[in-house]
């Protein structure tokens, strides 16, 4: 079976709906392509909350990045920075920032490290990197997995739509 990628595997589409029912009962295969745009509608999910994690992420990331080029920028300069500093959301306060050479980063998990500005930029530009290809890759899951559910989706309702079809035959012999 073939598979994106990132492993995500292919639906197989029906194209001889009558050569495909010979070795399973209508009900069962239903019951199997329905099972499986299930699981593929559970990953999309998954992949939507990956997404708008890391569409939140990026811009913090970028914002982060952007603050320290600044602080590169003015290390030469003797004079203090005036700033306003974002405790909250919406809470702000003035800050004197003098001149410095490190800054320190939140990793996650509660553990903050001094880093130099230079080594901060090379961290956040390699992250920023990391984070922009993990978010072209879950945008072409998704678009992947919308197609496989479609896929399903259209596999069932050809096997329901031959089931039908044959009923119909058989109910017309036997009148």
């Amino acid at each position: 079976m073939n598979a994106n990628p990132r492993g995500i595997p292919q639906a197989p589409f029906v194209d001889d709906v009558g050569e495909y029912m010979k070795t399973d009962t209508v009900e069962a295969t239903i019951r199997k392509f329905t099972e499986a745009a299930s699981k593929y509608k559970f990953m999309e999910n998954s992949k939507l909350q990956q997404r708008g994690s890391l569409e939140q992420k990026i811009p913090e990331i970028e914002k982060t990045l952007a603050t320290i080029d600044y602080l590169v920028e003015q290390r030469e300069s003797e004079e203090p920075i005036k700033t306003l500093f974002e405790i909250n959301d919406t809470l702000y306060a003035h800050a004197t920032i003098p001149p410095t050479e490190s800054v320190n980063l939140w990793l996650g998990a509660n553990v903050m490290l001094e880093y130099t500005l230079d080594e901060a930029q090379v961290l956040l530009t390699g992250k920023l990197a990391i984070a922009r290809g993990n978010l072209k890759d879950t945008i072409e899951d998704l678009e992947f997995l919308r197609d496989q559910i479609t896929t399903m989706e259209v596999n069932t309702a050809r096997v329901y739509n031959w089931d039908v079809k044959q009923r119909r035959m058989e109910k017309n012999l036997s009148a």
